[in-house]
């Protein structure tokens, strides 16, 4: 089992609603006592949360799928139903959360940052909210309304103002161990870090973070290696340190092909090359490895690059490195647009906005109407089937909000079969003598104008 998870696909679901309780007040010498339902509780949300203490997605990635609690239902006696309990869900500093077709919902930097990612279902009314003038005792209440259903990929960016790219074994696990309290696993093999390590630097009075990300090797853009997999860890970072090895006895392998091949990758994966660089010749306590830095300086320092020659075993160039690097980040910081408070931005609706739409769309039987709008789907989800009185209260509100008018408008007839929502939809074959008129009403539960 992995220890560091930085993507995972999650499998969320809100609260459902509690059901409205149908209930009439019954005592001894009140006979007309009046419905007394409660409304069902609402359906918990599933919340994302930054948590400085949590540093991968671990968890996430051993239990995929997380549900909120359900909302209960109303009891008589005007007694309401419980609200569902929300689910808390702590993510680390630098979380992307997008869809899994790719659209981006939200990116989540900086601690206490919330995300109500999956919302509960409103509960449903029961009778005693139902009755009216002319509905005094209804027979009927609302069910509640599914929870949102959905599912979305998080994406871990570590937030670090330096990354340190470069082969593998080029030294970045022992430099970042040697410049911070950061204690990687160090040993002299390819591929020995396998998730990014996190350093805090102080360099005079700036403090900066700096990140070590595992090997890059030519191909890893497409696939190959292991820093195809970690690349997205450097899109945050303010500046990037090309850690080369000048000690290597690999052949065919030297400084400047080195850095060309980890900047061919750095292109191929795209939105990096406005990051200032700055090249970090490490191993210079071996004799071999100070001559042939000797030997490519001025050819890196003609790229425009500050040139640093260190050794993380002797520390050897270490102090004026960082003190660079924290000139980047200053710099970087102090160019950044100051955090601007967040706004409450008002969007009254139109006034001619009805909140619905009827669409006609044709079948390999025909054509039929689709309705699509907030309130009526929400409606017709709230809505039990099995009850005459409830079924046409839906018909009531339908046609209060416009509905009947704008089929008629889109050349409806009676018959035709009409559609309200998307998934999980309720098909119907209209009938428009169905209008508003409660003073039809039969006995508790039924509705004549459905006979």
């Amino acid at each position: 089992m992995p220890s560091f998870v930085d993507r995972v696909v999650l499998h969320l679901a809100a609260g459902n609603g509690g059901h409205g309780c149908v209930s009439v007040h019954r005592e001894k010498f009140k006979p007309l006592g009046g419905p007394d339902g409660g409304n069902g509780g609402r359906g918990g949300d599933v919340v994302l949360v930054v948590d400085p203490n949590t540093t991968t997605l671990l968890d996430y990635h051993r239990r995929p799928h997380r549900r909120a609690g359900n909302g209960t239902g109303g009891e008589g006696g005007h007694r309401h139903g419980a609200d569902g309990a929300d689910v808390v869900l702590k993510v680390p500093d630098g979380t992307a959360v997008s869809r899994p077709d790719g659209e981006v919902i939200a990116d989540l930097v900086g601690a206490g940052t919330k995300l109500v990612i999956a919302h509960g279902g409103r509960g449903g009314l029961g009778n005693a909210a139902l009755a009216s003038p002319r509905r005094k005792a209804p027979g009927f209440a609302l069910l509640g309304e599914p929870g949102d259903q959905l599912d979305v990929v998080l994406e871990l960016k570590s937030v670090a103002d330096v990354g340190l790219v470069g082969f593998p074994s080029a030294g970045k696990s022992s430099l970042i161990a040697a410049v911070s309290a950061a204690r990687p696993k160090i040993a002299d093999y390819p591929f020995t870090t396998l998730a990014p390590n996190l350093g805090v630097v102080e360099a005079g009075d700036v403090r900066f973070t700096i990140a070590d990300v595992p090997g890059l090797i030519e191909g890893a853009s497409e696939g190959r290696g292991l820093g195809h997999t970690f690349l997205r860890h450097v899109e945050r970072c303010a500046a990037l340190a090309h850690v080369v090895d000048c000690a290597t006895l690999e052949p065919g392998r030297d400084p400047i092909s080195d850095i060309d091949v980890i900047e061919a990758e750095l292109e191929r994966y795209g939105g990096l090359a406005d990051r200032p660089r700055v090249a970090v010749l490490n191993k210079v306590d071996i004799p071999e490895g100070r001559e042939l830095a000797d030997f490519v300086r001025d050819d890196i320092r003609a790229r425009g690059w500050p040139v640093f020659e260190v050794s993380a075993t002797s520390r050897d160039g270490l102090r004026e490195l960082m003190f660079e690097l924290a000139g980047i980040v200053s710099a970087a910081r102090a160019a950044a647009e100051p955090a601007e408070p967040t706004r409450i931005v008002l969007r009254p609706r139109a006034v001619d906005d009805g909140g619905f739409t009827v669409t006609k769309e044709h079948t390999p039987d025909g054509y039929r109407f689709r309705v699509r709008g907030t309130k009526p789907e929400r409606w017709v989800h709230q809505t039990d089937f099995g009850n005459d009185e409830a079924v046409g209260y839906l018909a009531d509100r339908l046609a209060r909000l416009g509905v009947e008018d704008e089929l008629f408008k889109a050349g409806a007839e009676p018959g035709d079969e009409v559609v309200i929502g998307g998934e999980n939809a309720v098909v119907f074959d209209w009938e428009p003598t169905i209008q508003a008129g409660a003073e039809q009403l039969g006995p508790r539960g039924t509705d004549s104008r459905l006979e």
